[in-house]
């Protein structure tokens, strides 16, 4: 029996180099053929995750300082904004100002133009009447006297007589 394990290892051994040499050689084709491709095939997939996480970051960087200018840019525009508020706030009550004051300066003017139209219809009011009046007594008394008086007789009598009449009225 022995004898039995020694030929069945004598087989087994040409067999075992046999088989391991074409191990080997399938080996060094395996490498050759299949693992340097796929060696290429998993760096080229890494290098493109490597990039595309790269790019992804940029870019993410990127959105951030977007985001950071519009922010700048909307906090710029609302200050500019609330700027032109107040301006034209100003500029409003400034035109407000000036109107009234120039409406109030107009209003007293036109007052005081009607003050003095007033105070010289007065006046030419008492003249008509000091004229009339003294037209009527001329003619009264010349009635009453049958004979004429001067003129500037007359006159002086007359303005004697609206004087008095001047003084019992204001009193």
């Amino acid at each position: 029996m022995f004898s039995h394990l020694v030929v069945a290892a004598s087989l087994d051994t040409g067999d075992m180099l046999f088989y391991a040499l074409c191990f080997i050689l399938l080996m060094w084709l395996l490498k050759v053929v299949a693992w340097k491709p796929v060696n290429k095939m998993m760096q080229d997939r890494a290098d493109k995750i490597s990039n595309d996480i790269d790019s992804a970051e940029q870019s993410r960087e990127e959105a951030a300082q977007l985001a950071q200018q519009r922010q700048k840019a909307l906090a710029n525009s609302r200050q500019e904004a609330t700027s032109i508020v107040d301006s034209a706030k100003k500029q409003g009550q400034q035109q407000r100002d000036g109107i009234l004051a120039q409406a109030q300066t107009d209003a007293q003017s036109l007052k005081e133009n009607a003050q003095k139209d007033i105070e010289q219809e007065r006046q030419d009011a008492l003249s008509s009447v000091r004229n009339d009046v003294a037209d009527l007594s001329i003619e009264i008394a010349s009635k009453i006297i049958q004979k004429e008086l001067s003129a500037d007789d007359q006159k002086a009598l007359i303005d004697s007589y609206i004087e008095g009449l001047g003084k019992q009225h204001e009193s």
